[in-house]
């Protein structure tokens, strides 16, 4: 297990990865989506989500992380082909939504982490960034379960 300054380096570079994988998820249910409160959720999220992504990208470049280097740029792209494959089988868009929300809160775990530990351990970009992102998956996570609510209720009301 890495400890201190590389397993800093790790953590970060494993949010980077998720999140590039969040905004791969979204850009591609922008497209495929036919509910189209879902396509619009998906299109309201995703500027903010990619300036937050770049600023992790650049808060990593500090700490010494080059982006997308060695074995973890490889399972980065092994995870987003698996996720490629996994959605051609789902044309359900609720179920995309679903998929969605399980990343989004994978997100708000992690960013709530940085948060904290950012505070404690004198890194006060991390503290910034995790709360930033936080506070952003947050408000997603409360459109998207709505959305799903929606959608769960459009679909069983209708036999």
């Amino acid at each position: 297990m890495h400890e201190g300054q590389d397993f800093l380096r790790a953590q970060v570079s494993n949010c980077v990865m998720q999140h590039k994988t969040l905004i791969e998820s979204l850009e591609d249910h922008e497209k495929q989506a036919e509910d189209a409160q879902f396509r619009a959720l998906c299109t309201r999220y995703l500027p903010g989500a990619r300036a937050h992504q770049q600023a992790l990208e650049e808060y990593r470049a500090t700490l010494g992380e080059v982006s997308g280097a060695g074995f973890k740029g490889a399972l980065g792209f092994v995870l987003g082909k698996a996720k490629d494959a996994a959605d051609a089988l789902r044309s359900d868009d609720f179920l995309r939504v679903v998929e969605d929300i399980v990343m989004i809160r994978q997100a708000q775990d992690t960013f709530a982490t940085f948060a904290t530990a950012g505070e404690r351990i004198g890194e006060p970009r991390l503290a910034e960034l995790g709360r930033q992102g936080q506070e952003a998956a947050d408000t997603m996570q409360r459109d998207f379960n709505a959305l799903v609510a929606e959608m769960f209720v459009r679909q069983a009301s209708s036999r």
